[in-house]
């Protein structure tokens, strides 16, 4: 039975057929359907979503009721998606329709969530009277043959018109692409919208400040704070509790990171010694960005595709630049948070089969709306027998379709390795819109990057501790994973130690500031 036009010109407004019970207020004890459908409606009017869909789950519980009680004759199996930004509100809904389903008779069966990462272990979908389809993008990742089979069950069960309550839960832009090319499964069926409607910052405010005891003073800092970090893309019972954490553990108000200007940005790239051809790059990338900006819709210029690889050796800046990338984009309004979440494959991978793409898409989810930076990420090569690296792939691969808007990601690592994995990779090579080549870093210039580290810090450094570094560096820097700028660094802080230890007994200044050729150290450094 299609359900589409028979549910919807049944109401003409909420309670236009026959108005609800009026509702008393009863003793504790009376569990009847006026108390049952009063804490139902209670726990719907609280639910962060849309007005629309409050109204949506009212009439259902209604029908329900009306069913139960013979008023209405026709079963209609509810079929529902649900776009929230957070699933214990999608737990919510379904915990209520399941009780109400149950209270009233329509529904005699247990419940069930099914994950799409996980259809292979799917009981028969005819063992329950609810069932909640989640983590939607795991569609991508099964096997074929696992979905159809999965698909014919459910299509099959919805024609039959089973007494089922069936929900799709999942985030706005996974609805979509999970109905992407099967638009009769929802236009036939799904066509109940349940659509999340989170707070604003006002609200955000009152219901930190209803769990936190600050100044009037702090109270100002509060509102100043989410106002310029709370928008409405975000989980926001997780940043509100995430907030209230803080402020307890803390007892302050966290700090507004600094939003630099993208000359300022510039002016910290600027300074950095060497990557010339890096620095080239990015000047290119943020033109373009400017130019579409600027020319709206007058130019007929493709989304940026910014997706990135970058090949070099360790030490030769890729984390440094990954930052300052963040910065940049935020800077341009490119992503919505001013954030970097670095990993490496351990963070991507599981060790038990089924596992890895939950954890690959936590990660994901961790770093939506900024840049996702997976280093050595030649460790996701896919070596025979190894199907968990070729899940993180898949799942990599999804997201960075799926979120080209969202979601800059990074693959970083050594460049034979690199190029080596990115050719057996087309799926990530094909969606890869830059590659920057770090170069190693020439003598002078990891000298410079040492001076960088001594001029910041107030020392002077001798000519002939500037030379004797010379001959270190040029001894050393064509052995097997030379670590440039790491080499430089770890020499310094070995050379700040001796020099301490140099100078224990002086006490004039200028000794105490100055790095002779004695105070090089490079104890318990990998040399050549």
């Amino acid at each position: 039975m299609n359900t589409k036009n028979y549910f919807k010109d049944m109401y003409t407004d909420f309670f236009d057929v026959e108005s609800l019970p009026k509702i008393e207020i009863k003793e504790k004890e009376d569990k009847g359907p006026q108390d049952t459908m009063a804490s139902l409606f209670d726990k719907i009017n609280n639910l962060p979503i849309s007005s629309d869909s409050k109204d949506l789950l009212k009439k259902i519980i209604e029908y329900m009721r009306k069913y139960h009680e013979k008023i209405e004759t026709n079963y209609i199996p509810f079929r529902l998606t649900i776009s929230v930004n957070n699933n214990k509100v999608t737990d919510e809904i379904k915990d209520i329709l399941y009780d109400a389903g149950t209270y009233f008779d329509y529904i005699d069966k247990k419940e069930t969530t099914i994950s799409m990462y996980k259809l292979d272990k799917v009981e028969s979908i005819s063992d329950f009277g609810l069932i909640n389809i989640t983590d939607l993008t795991g569609i991508n990742l099964e096997e074929d043959k696992v979905v159809k089979k999965f698909l014919h069950e459910l299509t099959d069960y919805l024609n039959q018109d089973s007494h089922m309550i069936t929900i799709i839960s999942g985030k706005n832009d996974e609805i979509t692409a999970f109905f992407l090319g099967r638009e009769d499964l929802r236009n036939n069926y799904f066509d109940l919208i349940v659509e999340g409607a989170n707070p604003d910052t006002q609200d955000v405010y009152n219901y930190v400040l209803e769990h936190i005891n600050i100044t009037d003073e702090e109270k100002v800092t509060l509102l100043d704070y989410i106002t310029s970090t709370y928008n409405k893309d975000t989980d926001y019972l997780t940043y509100q509790n995430d907030l209230i954490k803080h402020i307890s553990f803390n007892k302050k108000i966290p700090e507004v990171k600094k939003e630099l200007t993208t000359e300022e940005v510039f002016a910290d790239l600027n300074e950095l010694v060497g990557l010339e051809k890096v620095k080239k790059v990015l000047y290119e990338l943020v033109d373009m960005i400017n130019l579409k900006e600027k020319a709206g819709d007058s130019l007929k210029i493709k989304d940026v595709n910014l997706h990135m690889v970058f090949l070099g050796n360790p030490g030769t800046g890729k984390t440094t630049i990954a930052r300052l990338i963040a910065n940049i984009l935020y800077n341009l309004k490119y992503v919505k948070e001013n954030k970097l979440v670095e990993v490496s494959v351990k963070d991507l991978v599981a060790e038990y089969v089924g596992q890895t793409a939950p954890k690959t898409m936590s990660v994901i989810e961790k770093a939506m709306n900024g840049v996702l930076f997976i280093d050595e990420a030649y460790a996701l090569a896919v070596k025979e027998g190894n199907s968990y690296n070729a899940e993180a792939i898949a799942t990599l691969i999804q997201a960075m379709e799926n979120y080209r808007d969202k979601l800059v990601v990074i693959f970083a690592g050594y460049t034979k390795e690199m190029q080596d994995f990115l050719d057996s990779n087309s799926g990530i090579t094909s969606r890869i819109g830059y590659t920057l080549e770090f170069d190693d870093y020439t003598t002078d210039e990891l000298i410079a990057i040492f001076k960088t580290f001594t001029d910041k810090a107030g020392f002077i450094v001798t000519d002939d501790a500037i030379a004797y570094l010379r001959e270190i560096i040029e001894e050393n820097r064509d052995m097997k994973n030379f670590g440039n700028a790491r080499f430089v660094r770890n020499i310094y802080e070995k050379t700040i130690i001796r020099h301490a230890a140099n100078v224990k007994d002086k006490k004039q200044k200028k000794i105490l500031k100055t790095i002779t050729k004695d105070d090089i150290n490079t104890d318990n450094l990998i040399l050549k």
